[in-house]
């Protein structure tokens, strides 16, 4: 059934619906009452839609499995529970037999496989939706790796993309995502992106250029391409023995040092991050692989990124404000990159950015259950929610990229201070980037951190005033959002009756059926659309 594309697209639309509608009726219910028994019921409710979510993607798999991953690292606009369900959803699938795979190489190859390889293992080595890793030997002895792609992914990532565009489409219509970020550029993205991985000649393409980007970094090496074997659909790169760089077992084995490799690892994405040019946008634990003598070996460049000059600059921008604790120049710096609309409030923007980094150098931030934490997840989000912020589509991915890479990181040394361990690669990239001119005030900005006690204590004085002003604003802005979700009429109770009758047609796959409860599923939704528009226009008049 998962490879039949109307039963695909029902069944990702439908939960989607399902999804949206007991999020309706969850404001509707509580409108104006937000208090802690509350805030538990809607982490239930967030923790029950992830699970859903979580089984419908490891029986689909496709296209699913990957917008779960992302959905794990919005912690921005995500519930907590929904993410921490989340978490644990891999892109790991059963492989596809040996004589499927063998068909593909054959049919790329247009030649016996035999004549093109000495030997090859039947059993690969990896598996992932979109394709399987067999370990081979060439006639001249090579060592290699081929990436096989399972028969069908093809199609069924171009269902689940049609999918999508549907649900993307009804959350633009009736929810408050699309005013978070552009969904429809962000479809975009994703097509361009993962479409990629699913040409292996534009994988060897990026390779070809991280192997080009990191040839003379100490430490770090990217495998051989072999451009000559490979095709749209298979592609052989260089066999290098190594282990998952989150096998801790393999570090101890080996004695290698976690903190040292940690700090590699942090320099070597900020590499990335600081410049312009491509980025690993998959950076998880099993496409970054270790050596025994220490070296880190970059695989899988399936999913890249691309971040332009201009962004880049404000990132440094970012970094550095964060580094020397000029909090007005990470608002600038996010601002100029397009995170932040002209409406914004800068100043509540910075206080929220202080505490962020203050809760982080404190430590309570690895505690799940402090307080602290929990309160300023519940302001961040409260803040994204009333505050006209946006994710560019440019920086999804980058997004998605951050948090795998910090999640690699913490499970080799979970002490890691970033802060700490960037400040010096910065301070020195700071100086180079100033000249000779600005040595003083690099000098300046380094002692900074160690000169602002006395600051640091009025303003912790001043940090209830603070407070007390931003939840304010949170709760004003916060009732608005709650009385324009909640004064949308009983049309939802009209979309749930061809709904049902949607749902029961398809299992019997009766079509005709189907498609009036379809059109009459939309007319519905269009009618509710029409109620939101006009209740928005009456209030803002």
């Amino acid at each position: 059934m998962k490879k039949i594309a109307a039963y695909r697209i029902y069944k990702i639309v439908t939960m989607a619906v399902k999804f949206f509608l007991q999020v309706y009726f969850f404001n509707r219910r509580y409108r104006g009452r937000w208090d802690p028994s509350v805030e538990k019921k809607w982490s239930d409710l967030a923790g029950k839609q992830a699970r859903e979510y979580k089984q419908t993607a490891l029986k689909l798999e496709g296209l699913m499995i990957k917008v779960g991953q992302f959905l794990s690292t919005r912690a921005d606009i995500m519930p907590r529970s929904f993410i921490l369900e989340l978490e644990g959803l891999t892109d790991r699938v059963p492989p596809v037999p040996w004589e499927k795979a063998k068909e593909v190489i054959e049919s790329e190859w247009n030649t016996d496989y035999g004549s093109m390889v000495h030997k090859i293992s039947e059993k690969p080595v990896a598996s992932a939706s979109i394709g399987d890793v067999y370990h081979a030997w060439l006639h001249n002895g090579d060592s290699v790796a081929i990436k096989v792609q399972r028969p069908g992914i093809d199609f069924i990532i171009r269902t689940d993309f049609k999918a999508l565009k549907i649900v993307i489409w009804l959350a633009k219509k009736f929810t408050n995502f699309g005013k978070q970020a552009d969904l429809d550029a962000l479809y975009d993205e994703m097509v361009s992106v993962i479409g990629d991985e699913l040409n292996f000649k534009k994988e060897l393409q990026n390779g070809v250029a991280f192997g080009e980007r990191f040839k003379d970094t100490e430490g770090v090496i990217v495998p051989r391409y072999y451009e000559e074997y490979t095709t749209r659909r298979v592609l052989v790169m260089e066999w290098i023995e190594g282990s998952k760089i989150t096998d801790l077992s393999f570090l101890d084995k080996h004695s290698l040092n976690r903190e040292d490799l940690a700090e590699r690892l942090l320099l070597l994405f900020v590499d990335q991050l600081l410049n312009e040019g491509m980025f690993h946008a998959d950076p998880h634990g099993g496409n970054i692989l270790i050596k025994s003598d220490g070296t880190i070996v970059l695989i899988d460049f399936g999913m890249v990124g691309v971040i332009s000059k201009n962004d880049a600059e404000a990132v440094q921008r970012a970094v550095e404000g964060v580094i020397f604790e000029r909090y007005s120049e990470v608002v600038g710096a996010l601002e100029d990159m397009k995170f932040l609309l002209p409406a914004a409030d800068r100043d509540l923007l910075q206080e929220i950015v202080e505490r962020v980094v203050a809760v982080y150098k404190s430590g309570d931030w690895q505690d799940g259950e402090s307080l602290m934490m929990e309160k300023l997840l519940e302001d961040v989000q409260d803040i994204v929610r009333t505050q006209p912020i946006q994710l560019p589509t440019e920086f999804a991915f980058f997004g998605r990229a951050l948090s795998t890479f910090t999640g690699v990181i913490y499970t080799i040394y979970p002490e890691a201070d970033f802060i700490e361990m960037a400040r010096p690669t910065i301070v020195r990239w700071a100086a180079d980037r100033g000249g000779e001119g600005n040595t003083w005030q690099t000098v300046l900005r380094t002692i900074q951190p160690y000169l602002s006690a006395p600051s640091k204590i009025l303003d912790a004085l001043e940090e209830p005033k603070r407070y007390r002003r931003s939840m304010e604003s949170y709760r004003k802005k916060e009732s608005r959002m709650n009385d324009l979700s909640g004064r949308r009429r009983e049309t939802v109770y009209f979309t749930l009756i061809p709904l049902t009758a949607l749902h029961g047609a398809v299992f019997l796959e009766e079509w005709i059926i189907a498609g009036g409860a379809g059109f009459l599923t939309l007319f519905g939704l269009l009618r509710i659309r029409a109620l939101s528009k006009k209740i928005q226009t009456d209030y803002e008049e």
